[in-house]
């Protein structure tokens, strides 16, 4: 302990009183609800930073699958009556309209080369193939109507090779070369939906798409003079009825392709319900006869 002295004169001193420190303010304590929200807000945002990007869904094409096989029953119902496209790969008979045999499940014409390079393409395939004999016949009937060195056993030969998955293979990638994916490569350049492109598939199928007037780029450029497709600004319904008017024109140049049911009572029954992705169900005449598909 220790002991302080008193002074000898005068009073002792009053000590000067020490300042008692101000307390420092203590936060208030975050309310857990509050600790939880923010903890969860930051972990959430997190969660969608690491997050792909979702990509807005794509307008299905004819490509899709379930629009193709849409495709394939209209041409078959125009081309070959019926609905099961997948039966007319034994299909073949001369229809009289200057081309020669008209055979398969899209109409490849000994007279108009497409049926050259599909016979050349199974045999390239399978070599021996019970139609590699003709080929040399084919060469020198195309461009006329002539069965020459075809009959009589070609078309029993025909339906002998439609048995032969490779010859249906090969009927369906030279449909796809030809005429299915080009017809849709366009339409979807000019900015049209399933129904535009189907209408430019059904064109090509039936008028080729060489350089003659009724060829289906001529088609196209007839229309052209008329509407704008949708990829040039221009009205969508528009832009195909233009170009369903220039093919009906086309199709009355031949006596053989005169009846325009196919465009008539289907193609612009779709049209004018406004069905441009050709959703079922489905209800259109060709020829008179009716079909559906639900």
């Amino acid at each position: 302990m220790v002991h302080m002295s008193r002074p000898i004169d005068g009073p002792m001193p009053t000590p000067t009183p020490t300042p008692t420190p101000t307390p420092t303010p203590t936060p208030a304590p975050t309310s857990r609800r509050l600790f939880l929200a923010l903890t969860g807000a930051l972990a959430a945002a997190s969660l969608l930073d690491a997050l792909p990007a979702t990509a807005a869904p794509t307008a299905k094409g004819l490509d899709d699958p379930a629009k193709k096989e849409i495709a394939m029953k209209l041409v078959s119902s125009a081309e070959n009556s019926s609905l099961d496209w997948k039966a007319q790969y034994r299909y073949i008979e001369d229809i009289g309209d200057g081309r020669g045999y008209t055979a398969g499940i899209i109409g490849f014409c000994s007279g108009t080369g497409d049926m050259l390079d599909l016979v050349q393409l199974y045999t390239d395939r399978k070599p021996g193939n019970v139609l590699a004999k003709y080929l040399p016949a084919l060469r020198a009937v195309n461009g006329t109507d002539s069965h020459a060195g075809l009959d009589p056993n070609y078309p029993k030969d025909w339906r002998k090779a439609a048995q032969d998955t490779a010859f249906q293979q090969a009927q369906n990638d030279e449909r796809d070369r030809v005429y299915f994916n080009p017809a849709v490569q366009q339409g979807k350049t000019d900015g049209l939906r399933v129904l535009g492109q189907f209408a430019y598939y059904d064109a090509i199928v039936m008028h080729g798409d060489g350089t003659d007037s009724t060829s289906f780029r001529n088609i196209r450029r007839r229309a052209l003079t008329k509407a704008k497709p949708p990829a040039q600004g221009g009205d969508e319904t528009k832009y195909l009825n233009a170009f369903l008017d220039a093919r009906v024109w086309a199709m009355k140049q031949e006596e053989a392709h005169s009846d325009t049911s196919r465009v008539d009572t289907a193609q612009r029954v779709f049209l004018r319900k406004g069905n441009l992705d050709l959703d079922p169900p489905l209800d259109w005449k060709v020829y008179g006869d009716s079909y559906h598909i639900g």
